[in-house]
């Protein structure tokens, strides 16, 4: 298999807002404890990575944050002082930790902690327990709005060119069309191709693509 490194963590600096500025703002403030935030949108929209850059920029302020999938919630949620806490896919969330969570938001207030959400549709649409329910929909909600094809290309041949890598557009057509969508897959792939292109001596086109699929990457 093709030896591929992993993504680079997520930070607020490697997210591309795109149409989403008050939205990225929002998170901010909340790691600063602002107030509670809920993020929905679906799969590839970012949200994952913002709650992961958010905890990421808290740890790095000296303040406590934890970022739980929801498969990884159980029946009793960390009760520290000043905690920023991250969960994600709450949709998913089992009885048992709908509960915790639904405490989490009582006791958060005298606790200090701040709470980040996200889930896979708007608050109404959650199949939750009523009150939990309730609860995130008092949150500040945003809808996290995936970039589109043209802000992905100018992104893609902005790092290109940064690198001096020639990026041939047949290549930037070709992911967008059969590979991916989602940013943090489409710049591994840069990555691979740009490795490639230096070992190799040769630009970064669609048949050294095609050769790198072979030889096991996944687009």
């Amino acid at each position: 298999m093709l030896d591929i490194g992993p993504d680079a963590p997520p930070g607020f600096d490697n997210f591309v807002p795109g149409d989403n500025e008050a939205l990225l703002f929002a998170v901010q403030r909340a790691v600063r404890g602002d107030a509670h935030v809920f993020l929905w949108g679906p799969p590839g929209c970012g949200r994952t990575h913002l709650l992961k850059a958010s905890v990421a920029a808290a740890l790095e302020a000296a303040r406590p944050a934890v970022y739980l999938p929801a498969e990884e919630v159980t029946a009793a949620l960390p009760d520290t002082s000043g905690l920023l806490l991250a969960v994600d896919d709450v949709e998913r969330l089992n009885p048992p930790a709908q509960i915790a969570l639904f405490n989490a938001y009582n006791r958060a207030p005298a606790q200090g902690q701040t709470l980040l959400l996200a889930g896979h549709c708007a608050p109404l649409e959650l199949r939750l327990r009523e009150d939990l329910r309730t609860r995130i929909g008092q949150c500040l909600i945003f809808e996290t709005r995936p970039l589109d094809d043209t802000a992905r290309t100018e992104i893609l041949f902005s790092i290109a060119h940064r690198r001096g890598l020639r990026l041939n557009d047949e290549v930037v057509a070709f992911l967008l069309r059969h590979g991916s969508r989602e940013l943090p897959r489409l710049l591994a792939v840069l990555d691979a191709l740009d490795r490639a292109s230096l070992e190799h001596k040769r630009p970064a086109t669609l048949p050294l693509l095609r050769e790198l699929m072979q030889a096991g990457l996944e687009i």
